[in-house]
């Protein structure tokens, strides 16, 4: 089984990104049979990739391919919004590493959760500062 995760700004101000990101995937789902996507489900790139994701599955339903949402913390969102995200993601993971975590360190410490467990990284990154430029 063949891991990837995504990184990336919130914002995304390349023309035909959705592409480029599908174009990625495409070419990855060309060395194995069995997929899972993590994503931190939090900007305009991760749903970008989410979409792609999905967009994958469809296309290709002879490969395993699973879209797995990892959040740094428990949110009431989960709860009010539960139908949303069991149509949307395979999987949604809390990691037990960020469990007693600071909220405000949670998120940069469940992307090196991310980064950890992938074999492959898919990255937009337009500046030189900022939480996704860290990885």
């Amino acid at each position: 089984m063949t891991s990837c995760t995504f990184a990336g700004h919130r914002e995304v101000y390349q023309p035909m990104m959705d592409t480029k990101i599908e174009k990625a995937i495409r070419e990855l789902l060309q060395t194995d049979s069995e997929f899972i996507f993590y994503t931190g489900g939090m900007g305009e790139f991760d749903g970008k990739c989410a979409s792609a994701v999905r967009l994958a599955k469809r296309k290709y339903p002879h490969l395993k391919i699973r879209l797995a949402l990892v959040l740094p913390y428990m949110s009431h969102r989960l709860n009010t919004e539960k139908a949303y995200y069991e149509y949307y993601y395979d999987e949604i993971i809390i990691p037990e590493e960020l469990c007693g975590v600071h909220y405000k360190a949670a998120i940069q410490k469940r992307n090196r959760w991310m980064v950890d467990r992938a074999d492959c990284l898919i990255a937009y990154l337009f500046r030189d500062f900022g939480g996704a430029y860290i990885f």
